[in-house]
């Protein structure tokens, strides 16, 4: 007789924050905005069973400033917002990075610009994996194409917030944050509290009996603030090296890939596996880190390909990064809908259909 194994039904914003909470985040500050309320709601409960903090703040600005005294003081931090709300929060993620400080941001991404809408949308991908706000830094970027990896993916972030001192952006949209699926009984048991730095030497904690510490990301001296920069530089680099993740699917035979991220990416899958059974060589890459890029995983895969199509829920900004992956070893086509549309099998086939045609 065959085992049963129990499954969970839980919304994405839900489990993002039970995967928060079993990594250890013991301090979250947030505000609402629709679509990623239910994640606020599920903290203000979960938080105070997990013996950490939950405040719901006066706006975003106070949010991830109150992030940025947590983190300081050695906690492991969080935040979320979607849309706008990222946008306020950009001073704050700037000043973060400038102190090398950990913490972990997600963006539940709505319609735009402006106040646009409450739909599902990709648009915040530019201002996600090119820093958001001003100097040069970085953030990590996950990008989640199931709720369960929005939980996993969320308790990864800390670990890697810890591990360069960053600041982690677990990135997604609002039909996955809200939609509900199962999820094995087991994932939440099964992650286990994270192995806590006991002694992160650079914390606030009070200097009895120990030198004095400080915290900023103001450089007056000649030449500090450029010294400060090419450290960054050097973390981002080894980023770049060690934790690219990215899924490909029928790299060996493919002569057109279908590229997409998110949730977009299941319904590529699902085209693509149609297509396929009708005879047509057509893979998928799906870039699971945004930032670090996967170059060099899309420029390989290429080597054989005719032909690319990104599909996004923009008018074009993951795009750009393939194109420069790729150069000009095939043509890149992009297809996309904006605006809380969400683009369609049909769509996409029709797409391909058209470019085998020659239109």
């Amino acid at each position: 007789m065959s085992k049963v194994v129990k499954r969970i039904l839980i919304t994405g914003n839900e489990a993002c924050a039970e995967g928060a909470i079993r990594a250890g985040c013991r301090f979250y500050a947030g505000y609402p905005i629709t679509p990623q309320n239910e994640l606020i709601g599920y903290m203000s409960k979960r938080m105070r069973e997990a013996g950490g903090t939950f405040i719901q703040a006066e706006s975003e600005l106070a949010a991830i400033n109150m992030v940025f005294g947590a983190a300081a003081a050695g906690e492991r931090a969080m935040t979320s917002s979607s849309g706008p709300g990222i946008s306020l929060k950009q001073e704050g993620i700037s000043y973060l990075s400038g102190c090398e400080l950990p913490a972990v941001v997600v963006n539940v991404m709505r319609g735009g610009p402006g106040l646009g809408n409450i739909a599902p949308s990709q648009s915040d991908y530019f201002q996600a994996t090119r820093g958001g706000g001003h100097g040069d830094y970085r953030t990590i970027v996950l990008a989640p194409a199931s709720v369960e990896e929005f939980a996993t993916f969320a308790f990864d972030a800390f670990d890697l917030a810890d591990k360069y001192r960053i600041v982690t952006l677990v990135l997604t949209d609002g039909a996955l944050g809200q939609m509900m699926e199962p999820v094995p009984g087991s994932l939440f048991s099964d992650m286990k509290p994270a192995k806590r730095q006991s002694k992160k030497g650079w914390i606030l904690d009070g200097c009895r009996g120990r030198k004095a510490r400080s915290i900023k990301s103001l450089f007056l001296k000649d030449g500090e603030l450029e010294e400060l920069n090419k450290k960054l530089q050097r973390k981002y680099e080894e980023i770049s090296k060690k934790e690219v993740r990215c899924e490909v699917l029928y790299e060996k035979d493919s002569e057109i890939f279908l590229i997409a991220y998110g949730i977009v990416a299941r319904i590529v899958k699902s085209c693509v596996e149609k297509m396929r059974k009708n005879g047509l060589k057509v893979g998928v890459i799906r870039p699971i880190t945004l930032w670090p890029f996967p170059n060099d995983i899309i420029s390989k895969a290429v080597s054989k390909a005719k032909s690319m199509l990104v599909v996004e829920m923009s008018e074009g900004q993951m795009v750009e990064d393939v194109r420069l992956a790729v150069g000009d070893k095939c043509k890149v086509r992009f297809y996309g809908r904006s605006g809380g549309n969400i683009p369609t099998e049909d769509e996409i086939t029709k797409i391909l259909i058209d470019s085998r045609r020659g239109k």
